[in-house]
């Protein structure tokens, strides 16, 4: 459920081809899909904001697939805490309709013109190929035909943004970040202080109403007709030609679902009021650990690779992807060697390309990571580290131009042990971070004694958060060890082994080898110095 850099425009029949080709588990637990349907639509705002239309459609299909089809034949649907859920998320698809609507016809205007102005080129390019070889004059009359030109590509076309490497404009990154999340935290100040509540702003948010924070707040107070829905959204479905019309009328047929619990242990989040938080805001140093990226671009999707089992016995430890040890010596990092920093910084100006891919192919967005974090993050855990007990805390942050920026790190009410660390209630944490128009980018813990890996409690923790994101990720710090590491699960073959996992016990042992990988070195994760981030610690 990830953006893409940029691309040529393609029709709406195409991006709803891309918007249907997501998996969907029913072992993953209702709350996280409920979650996941949430980002789908911040992420279409703010990629509607900055002008990539394309991409606001491709998510809001997805959304509505998601909500109409899929949600409705989850095991854990008909409790009556998530059947209230799903009315509300079934409301956010019919205000989005709307969206679709204004949406659909120009898309396919730009595609149009597209083609339009490719097969002119075409055909001149034929016209030119064709005078040539009939030709049989070498120099002046040849030399004239290959200089005529073809009509230039409109860059209103495609999202009309510049393309960047992330490595090579961190500095960029981190001054565009600044700016845009300042602007943001302005305008939602400007949009409280009207008096709009943040009930009713959070509504606006995620009720697929548009435009920016300052402007009057639309409330839509129809009610919910399921025949109604099913009717639009199968117009659309009509409109764009791609699927059977049965397929979104009354939820459309519901296939078999194993009725099959799991045994995944997902982390929960504190049940306390934000009131009392403490918060800190801190500026990265000067200096982030040595980039070694250069040998390792990813010019290309790699390959699905092949299954190997592994025979781990109950009491081994997972492999850990080779990684060069953190040292109490700061390296300094590559300088960027991009152009000069514009001043006038737009997030529709620029567009960061993807760093890294899954290993099916499918394109991360960059996440930019502040250095200082995982130090700050270590200072607040100290108290639990001497005493043998874990802490963890959750990385926040937001979309920009097509990359992801960690700007909060969460610290909530926990329970902990020296294996294990357990934050208690979710409310008031996810009240808090969409209160604050933050999406969840992953989390961090500490190994107080163990080396830097990722157990198999991990494992079941983390695949909850890349569920929501793929681009999610887990840091761990090994403080006594002096070691770290940025990690994600592999997608083939991670991902699935841990979601359809059914093993008890805190601590059990999976098939694959290669159930999980760095994120960092190589990966979609770059330190960014000088990147702002805030601490927000829950548990006072």
């Amino acid at each position: 459920m990830n953006g893409h850099g940029r691309v040529q425009p393609m029709s709406v029949e195409q991006i709803v081809e891309q918007a249907e080709n997501f998996e969907y588990n029913p072992l993953v637990p209702f709350k996280h899909w409920s979650r996941s349907a949430g980002t789908l639509i911040k992420e279409a705002e703010i990629y509607d904001h900055e002008g990539n239309e394309q991409q606001a459609y491709l998510l809001l299909f997805r959304h509505a697939r998601l909500i109409l089809d899929k949600l409705p034949t989850h095991p854990e649907a008909r409790s009556k805490e998530n059947d209230i859920v799903l009315q509300h998320l079934r409301k956010d698809v019919l205000r989005n309709i709307s969206k679709l609507e204004k949406l659909r016809p120009r898309i396919n205007k730009r595609y149009d013109r597209c083609q339009a102005i490719l097969k002119e080129r075409s055909q001149a390019k034929a016209a030119n190929t064709q005078a040539l070889a009939a030709s049989r004059r070498v120099s002046a009359d040849a030399q004239t035909l290959r200089g005529h030109s073809s009509p230039p590509l409109d860059s209103g076309l495609t999202h009309s943004s510049e393309a960047l490497t992330a490595g090579d404009n961190r500095d960029l990154a981190v001054k565009l970040a600044h700016k845009e999340i300042r602007r943001r935290a302005t305008a939602r100040k400007a949009t409280r202080q009207t008096g709009i509540t943040q009930e009713d702003e959070q509504e606006r948010r995620t009720a697929g109403v548009w435009g920016d924070w300052e402007e009057a707040l639309t409330k839509d107070k129809d009610s919910i007709d399921q025949d109604t829905l099913g009717k639009d959204m199968h117009n659309v479905r009509m409109q764009v030609n791609r699927s059977k019309p049965e397929a979104l009328q009354q939820g459309g047929s519901r296939p078999a679902v194993e009725n099959q619990k799991s045994h995944i242990l997902y982390p929960s989040v504190p049940q306390k009021s934000v009131r009392g938080q403490q918060a800190y805001s801190y500026s990265s140093p000067d200096q982030t650990s040595e980039d070694l990226r250069a040998s390792h671009a990813a010019s290309s999707p790699p390959q699905r690779p092949s299954k190997t089992p592994n025979n781990l016995v109950e009491d081994s430890l997972p492999q850990r992807p080779n990684k060069e040890a953190i040292t109490h010596t700061s390296s300094t990092s590559r300088s960027d060697t991009a152009s000069p920093v514009p001043q006038d910084l737009k997030p529709s100006t620029f567009t960061f390309q993807s760093s890294a891919y899954l290993e099916n192919g499918t394109p991360l967005r960059t996440i930019f990571l502040p250095p200082d974090l995982r130090h700050r993050f270590l200072s607040i855990a100290l108290p639990n580290t001497k005493s043998n007990l874990e802490t963890c805390g959750i990385l926040c942050g937001t979309l920009i131009s097509n990359a992801l920026f960690i700007s909060k790190l969460v610290i909530p009410e926990q329970k902990s042990t020296s294996d294990t660390c357990e934050t208690v209630n979710e409310s008031d944490l996810f009240d808090y971070i969409d209160g604050e128009d933050l999406m969840i980018l992953g989390w961090i813990h500490t190994h107080p004694t163990q080396t830097c890996f990722m157990s198999s409690r991990d494992l079941h923790t983390h695949s909850g958060y890349q569920v929501m994101m793929p681009e999610s990720i887990a840091i761990v710090c090994a403080p006594s060890k002096g070691d770290w590491g940025v990690f994600r699960l592999t997608d083939p073959p991670g991902m699935k082994s841990v979601l359809n996992c059914t093993q008890s016990g805190l601590f059990h042992p999976h098939a694959e080898s290669n159930i999980y990988t760095d994120a960092l070195r190589p990966g979609h994760v770059y330190e960014a110095k000088g990147l702002e981030f805030d601490v927000v610690d829950m548990r006072h």
